[in-house]
């Protein structure tokens, strides 16, 4: 099939799901979230429970109708486009070869959303590979006013601190693309390890409560501005 045509296809199909993704918070339907397998030996699979439980949180407490069972989805295939909210974390190396780029790249610009949770270890990996990606982009530190740390849920001081590591602030990153914000990336925080079963890291319920509406912010956020 010609490039062009195929193109042209992944457009339109991506529209249809920015449609469907935007309706949501109206009179939601049923859609799916995926996890992002990629390679260069990081462990992205981290974290099983965390979305499951952050979608059975945002269903609970937001009405909406998103599946329960998390998808899981390799960089570079099309299946990407399925898909209208994409996680992605891990501890270590991450490589997205020259296809994967464009396929992440195009879905990003298509109307895609990538969160990107740094698991510990990750940042030194991600960075350069975002670069490659959005050549022409800067991540940029979100300020503590920007709309999704205070609502529905309101964090005065912004990302909260989940997990300490190095002890450093807790740090929320995004890519924005003709004033969209398409990737937001989490650094020393740990979201998703607060969106975890409570026995895996044994963190508080207020410090789980914590995560899992900041996690309800950033989805609300990212499906009522498309």
């Amino acid at each position: 099939m010609n490039c062009d045509v195929m193109n042209a296809m992944k457009k339109i199909f991506i529209v249809s799901l920015v449609l469907l993704a935007t309706a949501v918070f109206a009179t939601p339907p049923s859609f799916q979230f995926a996890l992002l397998k990629y390679n260069g030996g990081g462990d992205w699979y981290a974290n099983p429970t965390s979305l499951p439980n952050l979608v059975k949180f945002v269903n609970k407490n937001l009405g909406t109708n998103i599946n329960e069972e998390i998808a899981t989805v390799d960089a570079g295939s099309p299946e990407i486009f399925n898909y209208p909210f994409v996680h992605m974390t891990g501890h270590g190396n991450v490589i997205f070869s020259a296809q994967e780029q464009k396929n992440l790249r195009d879905y990003l610009i298509g109307g895609g959303f990538l969160h990107i949770d740094d698991n510990y270890g990750m940042d030194k990996f991600i960075r350069p590979q975002l670069k490659k990606l959005f050549p022409e982009l800067d991540l940029v530190e979100l300020p503590i006013s920007f709309p999704f740390y205070h609502k529905p849920f309101d964090f005065p001081n912004g990302l909260p601190k989940i997990h300490e590591h190095d002890g450093l602030p807790a740090q929320g990153f995004g890519l924005f693309w003709e004033g969209r914000l398409i990737v937001y990336y989490t650094y020393e925080c740990d979201l998703g390890d607060g969106w975890e079963d409570q026995d895996v890291h044994h963190d508080s319920e207020p410090t789980r409560l914590k995560a899992l509406q900041m996690g309800a912010n950033m989805l609300q956020y990212v499906f009522t501005n498309k």
